[in-house]
């Protein structure tokens, strides 16, 4: 994975219910990798434009949460947020939040 990022990840985390389906689906985990990709680069994945300006905000002002969605077909929605303090980036299930 090319370590390119536009903003600090912090710690990486993943809730227990997407470490599990990390474990039983090869396909889900690289769904995971590529969406961590997407988002360190800026790429907000499935938002409303509305969201990802919200984003692209708290780029610039560095110290606002950054909140990305990504979805693909036959797999199970997430969510990636990073903290605004840039301490950590947890991967979840929505229904987790």
């Amino acid at each position: 994975m090319n370590t390119y990022s536009v903003f600090p990840l912090g710690t990486l985390v993943m809730t227990a219910g997407v470490n599990g389906e990390v474990a039983d689906n090869t396909d889900f985990s690289k769904f995971v990798l590529k969406s961590l990709s997407r988002h360190k680069k800026g790429d907000w994945g499935d938002m409303s434009q509305e969201d990802k300006s919200e984003n692209d905000l708290a780029l610039k002002m560095g110290n606002l949460r950054i909140f990305s969605a990504y979805e693909s077909p036959a797999l199970p929605k997430i969510w990636i947020i990073t903290e605004a303090d840039r301490s950590a980036t947890t991967i979840l299930f929505p229904d987790e939040y």
